[in-house]
């Protein structure tokens, strides 16, 4: 599937395939999707989400659900806890033996209506012969809605109308009925909160606490409030479950990981330094030096995790290209369930699509299961 698609691609087909994009958004995408989908095979898939569902569990015993109360910033402990993460995501690179090895772990949604438009895009643009995903609408319906009206569950994020994941929050108006609420729109009435003097009910969460902090947003509400409120993904499990659940892992997918804090190794150009609570790669440093560590002011809020070499796989007309893969998994039955993909291509030292911005054939993408 790979050489039959690289001989047929041409320029113009990539340009129908992002004019797709855009027209089915009803928005212009602004991260860079790939020229190319990946082909991944069924077994390595199964592997990857049967390793990541295992890795969720281990981090849902008592110990250490006791031992992650620290990563709950009192400002931000929102009452009413579930007992388990409703939206998780894992990220795994691949070696030359395709051994999967965790790059992270996030109990917090991404992007769950964007991928599937985004594979659907793919096969129509070049004519491809894939069969689709697995239709998972009405596990993420139930998962975001539960059980109220679509007109009482708003999608929250801050300035929505100019985040970069806008396509994601269209698709999911478009597909569950419901409308996206920027945080400092909402209104507070007693228990209750208000949304363009409609009830709240339920909120899926797309707020991320870093960029409340970051860019000092003022909210209507206090997330200490007991409220008359869902939440389709609380909160708490962002903190949770996160870079700092790496070091308590015990999987063969799963680098040598420790806390900044427990001292740095000698040989720090084969590990990478990441804090605890960002996103989209910010402060994450390849390699750091003793001046990198030597700067850092709290070192209990950052990891250290083995370097691994993730093998360039894919086969481009622009040289082989790595592809890291995000297990997306909705926990609404007995067990997480792995529903989709998002793929990253990239030949920089890192995967984001913001670090792979000036070349070609990487960015975002989407895998046919084959």
């Amino acid at each position: 599937m790979r050489r039959g698609f690289n001989a047929n691609f041409t320029s113009e087909k990539y340009a129908r395939f992002l004019r797709l994009l855009d027209h089915g958004c009803g928005t212009h995408v602004k991260f860079r999707n790939c020229e190319t989908p990946m082909f991944l095979p069924r077994a390595l898939f199964d592997r990857m989400a049967s390793d990541g569902a295992e890795l969720v569990r281990q981090l849902l015993t008592p110990e250490y659900r006791a031992r992650s109360e620290e990563t709950v910033p009192p400002e931000y402990r929102v009452p009413n806890e579930d007992a388990r993460p409703l939206f998780i995501q894992v990220d795994f690179g691949l070696t030359a033996s395709l051994e999967p090895k965790l790059v992270e772990i996030q109990a917090f949604p991404s992007l769950y209506a964007y991928q599937p438009f985004l594979q659907r895009t793919y096969r129509d643009a070049y004519h491809l012969d894939a069969a689709p995903a697995p239709d998972f609408e009405d596990q993420f319906r139930r998962a975001v809605l539960g059980d109220h009206a679509p007109e009482n569950v708003v999608l929250l994020e801050i300035d929505p109308q100019h985040q970069k994941t806008l396509p994601d929050f269209l698709l999911t108006e478009r597909l569950l009925g419901i409308k996206t609420a920027c945080i400092t729109r909402i209104e507070k009435r007693g228990r209750k909160l208000y949304h363009d003097g409609v009830p709240i009910e339920r909120i899926y969460n797309r707020v991320i606490v870093d960029e409340l902090v970051r860019r000092r947003v003022e909210t209507p509400f206090d997330y200490r409030d007991d409220l008359d409120v869902e939440w389709a993904g609380h909160p708490n499990w962002y903190f949770r479950i996160s870079k700092f659940s790496i070091p308590f892992l015990k999987h063969p997918s799963v680098p040598r990981t420790r806390f900044l804090d427990e001292g740095a190794p000698d040989d720090l150009e084969n590990w990478v330094l990441k804090p605890l609570y960002s996103f989209a790669g910010l402060g994450v440093v390849i390699g750091p030096s003793k001046e990198d560590i030597e700067r850092i002011n709290d070192p209990r809020n950052y990891i250290l995790q083995e370097r691994v070499d993730f093998a360039p796989l894919i086969e481009t007309p622009h040289g082989p290209t790595k592809a890291e893969i995000r297990m997306m998994y909705i926990w609404t039955g007995e067990a997480p369930r792995a529903v989709t993909t998002i793929i990253r291509m990239g030949r920089g030292k890192m995967m984001g699509v913001d670090h792979n911005r000036d070349l070609e054939w990487v960015g975002a993408s989407a895998a046919f299961v084959v």
